[in-house]
């Protein structure tokens, strides 16, 4: 295990499911192996909305999967994905964020990494058709952000403490994605002028969209393991109880006003 994914049973909404099926996926992207990891409730009828899950920049970890099991408790069929290839999963900040300059140094290559993901939910028997979502944390919620300003197929986009800043073109006008970020207002990482600069990109677009700013929430405010990472490596990231808590109900009126 992944020892920044700690705490996972202290998630918000943690309840034994008994009826959440969960497996490893393998799929191939320009001759490299990705392994995501999927989840869905047996007891429900198909078909469902899909909901993609990208991960934080440590990759694919406990917390993500967790992520995943509480969507298919919501009743959604969610693939957390693999952006880095071969599963991998960093220890600690330094390798983390080699593998994150790695995996974007190329946007084509990581729209085609996402994109294969999306293809496979949408492949998926209980999906069957039905729209996707995708939610993206930190790293993933930069991706799940700028897969929306390509016009991927998404129904919506949830950012929960991601950059908001365009990796290339703004959100185009007349998108049809709804898309909600939820911020740390004292997140260093996402100043004040960066929020501004993407409310304004919203306002341009003409974005259907929700900017939902916590006061005093850092980075990583949703990963209870987030305080163990401040102090061992001296980072400006924190676990808010509350923000994690408002941010995940939030999500859920957001996705049930997406899917209904």
């Amino acid at each position: 295990m992944n020892r920044y994914s700690l705490m996972i049973a202290a998630l918000v909404g943690f309840t034994a499911q008994s009826a959440v099926v969960t497996e490893s996926v393998t799929y191939q992207v320009d001759g490299q192996e990705f392994r995501g990891y999927l989840a869905f409730d047996d007891s429900r009828t198909s078909p469902l909305p899909g909901v993609l899950v990208v991960h934080e920049w440590w990759g694919l970890d406990d917390y993500i999967r967790r992520r995943a099991e509480m969507l298919a408790e919501l009743g959604y069929v969610a693939l957390a994905l693999d952006m880095y290839g071969d599963g991998k999963a960093a220890l600690h900040p330094a390798e983390a964020g080699e593998f994150a300059k790695a995996s974007l140094a190329s946007l084509p290559l990581a729209e085609r990494r996402f994109n294969a993901a999306r293809e496979l939910l949408a492949r998926h028997p209980r999906v069957a058709g039905s729209p996707i979502a995708a939610i993206g944390y930190c790293y993933g919620g930069g991706v799940v952000l700028h897969m929306a300003r390509t016009s991927a197929p998404l129904a919506a986009v949830a950012s929960f403490h991601g950059s908001l800043t365009p990796k290339a073109n703004p959100l185009p006008a007349g998108s049809k994605a709804r898309i909600v970020v939820f911020n740390g207002a004292a997140d260093p990482l996402v100043p004040a002028e960066q929020v501004a600069a993407f409310q304004q990109e919203m306002e341009t677009a003409g974005a259907d969209y929700l900017l939902v700013n916590y006061p005093g929430a850092l980075h990583a405010f949703t990963n209870p393991g987030a305080d163990r990472v401040a102090a061992e490596f001296n980072m400006p990231v924190g676990y808010d109880e509350a923000a994690d808590r408002d941010s995940w109900s939030q999500l859920q009126i957001f996705l049930q006003g997406t899917f209904k």
